[in-house]
């Protein structure tokens, strides 16, 4: 049953005919190696739709933190059109909610990643890993709350189509990625600073898997409080951890810049095969 699930939804997926939208990217350059003068540097990438899929990390239907709760519910606002849009354009959509999978037990679309056949990833590259710049070792919470597994599936504004795909391991998404020829992924949901970077899933290893990976800016959040250091507010906090993603992880870019793209292209994607 499950491979059969697999193989109706493969059949269904975007055909392999390139299409591309040029979309404005972000980095940082240091401009002296060991400096540590860096500068914001923008660049034009045409990103492949039909080697793209995006990955929704952790966008839980209720965080342990009140103030980390509030903003996920205002991201899912934005997030929402976006991901409808990507699908719009074939864009293969990952939902990742951790530690949720057994309520997604019977999803079509969970099983149809475990239906999968396994492909081994290849030895991770070896990248450095510096220090974040703001201090979460308390939890990061900036409304005074204590811990405790408040999470139970993704946030419920958050619709999951019925050709995306549940999981929350990265072996099974780095599967789901190669077997449709994904080189692209693009990383949005909560926290930068933990589980952005963190999760199997989300940057770091897939990075070192070699899945070329862009953090959407505008769709995330940092799990910050303004106390501990740097002592700054809680965008202020996020935007260091962007910029630390944009020196030694992954560039960024702007939901709005890739809507935009979107638009313009005049591109919608070939019939199913």
């Amino acid at each position: 049953m499950r491979r059969r699930t697999f193989f109706l939804l493969l059949a269904g997926a975007p055909g392999l005919a390139a299409r591309s939208v040029t979309v404005k990217l972000r980095s940082r350059v240091e401009i002296f190696k060991g400096s540590g003068q860096w500068r914001e540097a923008g660049f034009s990438y045409p990103l492949p739709l039909d080697r793209t899929a995006a990955v929704i990390c952790d966008m839980w239907d209720k965080h342990w933190c009140r103030g980390a709760t509030l903003r996920v519910g205002r991201l899912v606002e934005r997030m929402e059109p976006f991901l409808g849009k990507l699908r719009s354009h074939g864009v293969l959509i990952v939902h990742a909610p951790s530690e949720t999978m057994a309520f997604y037990g019977a999803a079509p679309q969970r099983q149809a990643i475990l239906a999968m056949p396994v492909i081994t990833p290849p030895s991770p590259l070896a990248l450095s890993d510096p220090a974040l710049p703001v201090d979460s070792s308390d939890g990061g919470c900036d409304t005074g709350d204590k811990f405790y597994k408040a999470w139970s599936r993704e946030h419920p504004g958050l619709t999951i189509g019925p050709g995306d795909l549940i999981s929350d391991d990265g072996r099974e998404i780095y599967n789901a990625l190669k077997l449709r020829g994904i080189t692209t992924l693009l990383v949005m949901g909560v926290h930068t600073n933990m589980c952005i970077l963190n999760r199997s899933f989300a940057i770091r290893q897939m990075t070192k898997w070699g899945i070329k990976c862009i953090l959407v800016r505008d769709l995330t959040d940092a799990m910050y409080d303004p106390k501990d250091k740097p002592y700054v507010s809680h965008n202020a906090g996020t935007d260091l951890v962007i910029e630390h993603i944009e020196k030694y992880w992954a560039p960024t870019s702007l939901s709005t810049d890739i809507l935009a793209a979107l638009e313009t292209s005049g591109s919608a994607p070939p019939p199913a095969r």
